[in-house]
Formats: structure tokens, C-alpha cells, sequence
């Protein structure tokens, strides 16, 4: 037996190179983790709300991913010379991924969540306006715009591959939403969750008009004021 050690191999998945003297390049290495995070926000959403949208949101996050991989075998543009990666380049991964995101969340904010009039103010609850919902959409087109940017700054891609990863998302996002909304207005999504496996693992249609941190508060608010009122009146 050789006494020779065994070469260690490093888990691309979430090795980053990053210049330890530059804190820019820092703040970079932890951006490129930022898939990654989506993947497993994804994962713990679709298990603990069972909401169909998250689902499918995923879903074409899946399909977006494999467009990627199809375009870079068939492109097989070689990343920039200063190279810290591995495979081909174009077009970014990262930008494909956070582009689809962030694209995705905006024209579900805007153009499909659906909540009730913001001038109908409940007691513990008003609905985010569309002001609201506007500024979040900033906010992730931002964080995703941050995500691409850097991709070139620790030398992974130029910066043609970024924007074309960026368009790639873009298309992918707004592609799976209009046939999402085909689902919905076909009638084929809610037939789906009709099914009795769709009810076996409680899938449901809520987030499009319901808030769902706000309304399990609501729940949880209504439940403690009835338990006041009725230690009061004891």
C-alpha cells in the first residue's frame, strides 16, 4: 500500500477565491455565496408554506439553471485570462441565476400579488401599497445587480458574460411568468390542486392576494386578544 497521500479535491460549490487585502473583494467572495442562500430560502419556503407559487418559482429557477448549462456547452467561451473558476463562462451562472430572481419577485409584486386596497386597514394589518412593493422590487433588482457585478470584480467572468447571464434571466423570468399565468387563467392550476396529492401534501394558492408573515400574525394576534378579553371578563 502506497504511503503516498491521496490528493484532496475542493467543493466548487462554494469555494471562492477573493483577495484577502482588498475588503472589497471580501464583501465580493460572500455575494457569490448568494445563490447558494436562495437555494436553501427556496427549499425551507416550498416546506413550511406549501404555497404552489414558491413551487413554481423554483421550479423555473431549475429550468433557468438548465438553459445556462445548455448555453455555455454550446457557446464554450473561455472565462477571462486571470481565471478563478472553472468551466466555461458565458454566460454567467451567478448573473443567470439572480437576474431570474429578481425579475421574477418584481413581476410577481407588481403585476400578480393582488392584496386587498391598502385604504382597507384592519386592525393588525395594512396591505403593503404598491409603492411598497415597488421599493422591494429596487431592493432585489439591486442586490442582484450587486451579485453581477461581482462576478468581474473577482475575476470569474468579463463583464459580456455578465450582461449576457443578465439577459438570459431576464428572458428565462419573464418567459416562465407568462406561462405560469397561462396556467392560471387556463384553469390547468387549479386543477392541479385539486388533485388528491396536491391535498395529501397541502398545497395551496394563498400568497398571490394573502401576505404570509402578516397573516399568521393576524392569527396569532386575534388568538391573544380573545385569550385577554376572556381573562378579563373573568
Amino acid at each position: 500500500m502506497s504511503d503516498d497521500p491521496v490528493p484532496l479535491a475542493s467543493l466548487s460549490l462554494t469555494h471562492v477565491h477573493y483577495d484577502p487585502s482588498d475588503p472589497v473583494s471580501y464583501l465580493c467572495a460572500f455575494l457569490a455565496l448568494v445563490p447558494q442562500g436562495l437555494c436553501v430560502v427556496y427549499a425551507t419556503l416550498i416546506w413550511s408554506t406549501r404555497e404552489i407559487e414558491i413551487a413554481l418559482l423554483f421550479a423555473g429557477q431549475l429550468a433557468c439553471e438548465a438553459i445556462n448549462f445548455a448555453l455555455k456547452r454550446l457557446i464554450k467561451e473561455e472565462r477571462p485570462r486571470r481565471m478563478n473558476g472553472k468551466g466555461y463562462g458565458m454566460p454567467s451562472s451567478h448573473a443567470q441565476f439572480v437576474a431570474y430572481f429578481a425579475v421574477s419577485i418584481t413581476l410577481f409584486l407588481l403585476l400578480r400579488h393582488q392584496p386587498p386596497n391598502p385604504r382597507v386597514r384592519k386592525r393588525n394589518h395594512t396591505p403593503m401599497s404598491l409603492v411598497e412593493r415597488a421599493a422591494w422590487s429596487a431592493i432585489g433588482l439591486g442586490m442582484a445587480a450587486a451579485v453581477a457585478w461581482s462576478r468581474v470584480y473577482l475575476n470569474y467572468h468579463t463583464e459580456r458574460q455578465v450582461l449576457v447571464g443578465c439577459a438570459a434571466g431576464t428572458v428565462s423570468a419573464v418567459g416562465w411568468f407568462i406561462i405560469t399565468t397561462i396556467l392560471r387563467r387556463s384553469g390547468w392550476l387549479a386543477w392541479a390542486l385539486d388533485t388528491p396529492i396536491a391535498k395529501f401534501f397541502r398545497i395551496r394558492d394563498l400568497v398571490v392576494e394573502e401576505d404570509l408573515c402578516q397573516a399568521g400574525w393576524e392569527k396569532w394576534d386575534d388568538k391573544m386578544t380573545a385569550l385577554k378579553a376572556k381573562k378579563k371578563h373573568k
